[in-house]
Order: C-alpha cells, then sequence, then structure tokens
C-alpha cells in the first residue's frame, strides 16, 4: 500500500475532502498508474451501477484482470460480493481506525519484547549472496585462498 500519511493529516484531508476522486483512493493501493486506472474503473462501474458482476465489466479490461481487481477491493474491504455481484461496502474504515488505535497503544507501551520468541519461524540468519560482484580479498592469505 502506498499511503503518503501527510495527504491525511487534518489540514490536507480537509482541502482533499473539498474535491474527492476515486484517483486518491486508487493511489493509496497502487503505485502504478495502470492498475490504479483499471482499480478505478471497476471501482466506478459499481458505484454507478449500485452492483456489478463480472460479464458487465467493461470491454477494455479483461474479465480475469477484473475479477482479480474486484477480488483484492473485497479483500481489503471497499468491496462485497454476494450473489455473484460485487456492490460497495464500509467494511473499511472501522478497522483501519483500530489500527491506528493498536499502532498508537504499542508507541505508548514500555513492554520488553522478544521477537525470536514472536517470529520463531523466520530466517534469523544473514542471507547468502545471490550474484552481483565477487568481492576482493584484502590480504594476501586471502589471496592465496581464493586462487586454490
Amino acid at each position: 500500500m502506498a499511503i503518503k500519511y501527510w495527504e491525511f493529516e487534518d489540514a490536507p484531508l480537509k482541502e482533499k475532502l473539498k474535491n474527492v476522486n476515486v484517483k486518491d483512493v486508487a493511489k493509496v493501493f497502487f503505485d502504478n498508474e495502470t492498475e490504479a486506472y483499471r482499480f478505478s474503473l471497476l471501482l466506478t462501474e459499481v458505484k454507478k451501477k449500485g452492483q456489478l458482476r463480472l460479464k458487465e465489466v467493461p470491454e477494455s479490461i479483461p474479465i480475469a484482470t477484473a475479477k482479480r481487481y474486484l477480488d483484492y477491493a473485497v479483500q481489503i474491504g471497499l468491496l462485497k460480493h454476494e450473489d455473484n455481484a460485487y456492490s460497495l461496502t464500509d467494511r473499511f474504515s472501522k478497522p483501519f481506525r483500530n489500527i491506528a488505535t493498536y499502532i498508537k497503544a504499542w508507541m505508548d507501551s514500555q513492554q520488553a519484547e522478544d521477537l525470536s520468541v514472536q517470529f520463531a519461524t523466520a530466517n534469523m540468519n544473514k542471507q547468502m549472496k545471490r550474484g552481483g560482484r565477487v568481492s576482493a580479498p584484502s590480504t594476501p592469505e586471502q589471496n592465496l585462498d581464493a586462487q586454490q
């Protein structure tokens, strides 16, 4: 997600609320202009028609692509999918406020945390080099080892 927090602070938000558009919504979720356009087009169609079925998707977007974008909108809480139709819903705003509240509570807490317990299955070792330049040995002994 490409949330630029300063655009949604109090003063900028008041200015943005005077002229709302779907581009700002899509740009939160997609950095790519084409992806944001497709997402915006589908959200606009859902808003115009009240609900959108896959067979009613505009011809400029393939049905498989539209399904992927619409399912993503369902996953993040902008749309709901019932009776083979997508429609607008508001499952997004309350959980987002709850996330902000949780982050603020974590920032204010003084509790010590053990990350090795919280991320027990994570790989904690340094990754092996997968390519790129070979580092040159810095000592004569390493030069001999590298040649052998």
